[in-house]
């Protein structure tokens, strides 16, 4: 797969095609056939594919678009970019427009990794710790991991914050190699 430049650039130009309150809905619109081209190979070949004809990739996407309820904003913007030939990138573009999406909106997104369900007044406490570190409201999915002995991980942005067992020994075997 060929390295497609400019990916920002990209997820700047979604968002200024779709309505600020629209995003999230173009996101997992986005999303849908990111997931197509990954699972399903012959999709992906008619999507990136040069020897398909512009009419051709013009009635692939209109029924694709048709069939997965896409709107004509959303339909336009991939016709852009696989005539660009960045499509390629479609999952890249939208982490990066997902990213610029919650900072428009002053906003974070974090993932937890707990061994067992956290309780919703667990859920509630890190939330709120959550935004009073960053200053900003998180969006937080919660993920469970059994191979986590005890305690948490946070992926908030680019920083993870982990105060899982699992963890604190690893930094226990660091100081002790280190002296």
């Amino acid at each position: 797969m060929r390295k497609v430049k400019g990916i920002k650039r990209l997820a700047r130009q979604l968002l200024s095609k779709v309505d600020i309150d629209e995003v999230p809905t173009a996101i997992r619109q986005l999303e849908v056939v990111a997931s197509l081209m990954d699972k399903d190979r012959g999709i992906r070949n008619m999507l990136v594919s040069p020897l398909l004809t512009v009419e051709e990739v013009d009635k692939v996407l209109t029924v694709l678009g048709q069939k997965l309820k896409m709107s004509d904003k959303v339909t336009a913007y991939l016709r852009y970019i696989k005539n660009i030939g960045a499509i390629v990138a479609l999952s890249e573009i939208i982490r990066a427009a997902n990213a610029l999406y919650l900072e428009i909106k002053n906003r974070m997104r974090a993932v937890v990794l707990s061994p067992v369900e956290l309780s919703s007044d667990k859920k509630r406490q890190l939330e709120e710790t959550l935004k009073r570190v960053t200053g900003k409201d998180t969006e937080v999915e919660y993920l469970i991991d059994t191979s986590l002995i005890g305690g948490i991980r946070v992926k908030l942005g680019s920083m993870m914050y982990d105060s899982s067992i699992q963890g604190q020994l690893w930094l226990l075997k660091d100081k002790l190699i280190k002296g």
